[in-house]
C-alpha cells in the first residue's frame, strides 16, 4: 500500500496544493490532517482557480475520496461557505466523497475573537497570527474544554457547557485582554445549531477510514498545511502557527500508526518567502525582492497580504528535511527565477562571529545571524513551456542538483508554472511517479 504524505518545508506558502491536487490522479484517498482555515491553497487547472482552507485539495480529483482528519480544527461557517462554492463550479462535495472526522474540533466565535483582541493587545510585537481562532481554539483542545463534531450529536447536553465557557470568555475578554468585544451566546448558538443540521452529515471515523483504506492498498496522500518552519514545536518560536506541520503529525492528526508513512515529499519553493512577522534571514529589502514578489505574485491566498521575499537557505531547509524524514523534494515556483541574473543560495550561517550549524532556538538570535551565500549563474529562457528534465536550461538544472547536493535529498519534481500540468519528474522520481497516471504525457524520467 503506496501513501505519500506532502508537507511544506518552508514557513508555508510552498504549493503544496497544486502538489497534492496533480499527485491525486491515482490517490483514492486525501487527507488534510492538521491546521485550519488559516491555510490557503490554490489550485489552477485550465487556467481556472480554485481556493480552499478547509477542503483537502483532492477534492478536483472526482474519484478520490477527501477526509479532514481529527488534527484539523474547523470553522462551521467557513467548511460550509468553501462546499458552497465548490458546488456551484459543479464540483462533488456531497458526504460521499467529502468526511470530517468524529473528533475534529470546531473553531467558535469565542476563539476568533480572543485571537483578535490579542493580537490587537501586543501591539507592534503582534506575532501576525490571521485572526481566524485557530490558536484558541487549539488552546481548548489541550485544556479539554473544546467542541468536537461529534458533541453535536447531544445538543443540550452542549448546550449547558457552552454557555459557561462564553460566560468565561467574555470575563477574559473584558478584563484581561481589556477588548470591547463580547460574544453573544445566542448567536454562537444559533450558528451550532445551523451547523449541526449539515456537518452531521459529513462525519465519519478518520482513523477507520484511513486504516480500512491501507488495508486494501488504496493509494493515499497526506496533505499537510503551513510549513515546517512554523510549526508549534520546532518552528521559529514565537513565531509560529498553532499545529504540528511535521510529516510526525499525520500520526496523531489522523490516528494511525508511523507504518502508515511510506515516503515524505518536502515542498519548497526555488527561493524563500514568508508573511507576517517573525526572523526571515536570507530576506532581501531591494529591487530583487520586489522583483520576486511580483514576478511570483506573491501575495497570501488567505489574507491577501504581501509575503517577504528572500534567497534560497538551505540551512533552514536542512532543518526542515530533518525534522520530516524528507525522502525527496518537490521545488516550485522555478519559473519565477527567470531573468534574476545571479542567484544565491545561502549554506552557513555565523551568530556573533561564530558559525552555527542550525536554526537557533531563539528568534531574537535567529535575527542576528547572517548567512553565507554560494552564488549560481541564471538563466533567461521561459520556463513554463518545459515538459522534461532536459528541457530545463542547464543553469536551471544545476541549481536544482546543487540544492540537492547541499540538502543531502533528491529533487524529485520540479514545477514551473501554478497550472496543474506544469510539472516535471527527475530520474531520481520513481516512488512518486506511482501517484500520477502512467499515460501522462507530461511525466518524464530523462535525467540529463
Amino acid at each position: 500500500m503506496p501513501s505519500l504524505v506532502v508537507i511544506g518545508a518552508q514557513w508555508g506558502d510552498e504549493g503544496k496544493g497544486k502538489l497534492v491536487d496533480y499527485l491525486t490522479s491515482k490517490a483514492e484517498l486525501v487527507v488534510r490532517f492538521q491546521g485550519g482555515s488559516n491555510a490557503g491553497h490554490t489550485l489552477v487547472v485550465d487556467g481556472v482557480k480554485t481556493k480552499l482552507s478547509l477542503v483537502p485539495s483532492g477534492i478536483l480529483r472526482k474519484d478520490t475520496t477527501c477526509l479532514i482528519a481529527a488534527g484539523v480544527v474547523l470553522n462551521p461557517q467557513t467548511f460550509m461557505k468553501e462546499v458552497h462554492d465548490l458546488q456551484q463550479v459543479g464540483i462533488d462535495c456531497s458526504p460521499a466523497r467529502l468526511i470530517i472526522d468524529r473528533d475534529a474540533q470546531l473553531v467558535l466565535q469565542t476563539h476568533i475573537a480572543i485571537d483578535v483582541a490579542r493580537e490587537e493587545a501586543k501591539g507592534k510585537d503582534k506575532i501576525g497570527t490571521t485572526g481566524r481562532g485557530i490558536g484558541p481554539c487549539y488552546e481548548d483542545r489541550a485544556a479539554r474544554t473544546g467542541v468536537r463534531l461529534a458533541d453535536l450529536h447531544d445538543l443540550p447536553a452542549l448546550k449547558t457547557r457552552l454557555a459557561k465557557d462564553v460566560e468565561q470568555k467574555n470575563l477574559y475578554l473584558k478584563h484581561v485582554l481589556s477588548s470591547q468585544s463580547q460574544v453573544s451566546f445566542q448567536e454562537l448558538w444559533a450558528t451550532i445549531e445551523e451547523a449541526a443540521k449539515t456537518l452531521l452529515s459529513y462525519m465519519g471515523n478518520g482513523s477507520v477510514i484511513v486504516e480500512q483504506a491501507r488495508t486494501v492498498g488504496k493509494r493515499i496522500v497526506f496533505e499537510g498545511a503551513q510549513g515546517t518552519l512554523l510549526d508549534q514545536m520546532h518552528g521559529t518560536l514565537p513565531f509560529v502557527t498553532s499545529s504540528n506541520t511535521i510529516a510526525g503529525a499525520v500520526t496523531t492528526g489522523c490516528g494511525v500508526g508511523a507504518k502508515a508513512i511510506d515516503h515524505v515529499l518536502a515542498v519548497t519553493k526555488a527561493y524563500a518567502t514568508r508573511v507576517g512577522s517573525g526572523p526571515f534571514p536570507t530576506e532581501l529589502h531591494d529591487a530583487t525582492g520586489d522583483k520576486i514578489r511580483e514576478a511570483g505574485a506573491e501575495f497570501g491566498t488567505v489574507t491577501g497580504r504581501a509575503r517577504r521575499c528572500g534567497w534560497f537557505d538551505a540551512v533552514a531547509m536542512k532543518r526542515a528535511v530533518r525534522l520530516n524524514g524528507a525522502d525527496s523534494l518537490a521545488i516550485t515556483k522555478l519559473d519565477v527565477l527567470t531573468g534574476m541574473g545571479k542567484l544565491k543560495i545561502a549554506i552557513k550561517y555565523t551568530l556573533d562571529g561564530k558559525e552555527i550549524d542550525d536554526v537557533p532556538a531563539l528568534a531574537s538570535e535567529v535575527d542576528r545571524v547572517v548567512p553565507e551565500y554560494i552564488e549560481l549563474d541564471g538563466w533567461d529562457e521561459d520556463l513554463t513551456g518545459a515538459t522534461k528534465w532536459h528541457h530545463l536550461p542547464a543553469s536551471a538544472r544545476l541549481y536544482l542538483t546543487t540544492i540537492a547536493d547541499i540538502l543531502g535529498c533528491p529533487v524529485s519534481i520540479v514545477s514551473v508554472s501554478p497550472e496543474r500540468d506544469s510539472t516535471i519528474f527527475s530520474g531520481t522520481a520513481q516512488f512518486v511517479k506511482n501517484f500520477v497516471d502512467k499515460n501522462d504525457e507530461l511525466t518524464s524520467v530523462d535525467d540529463n
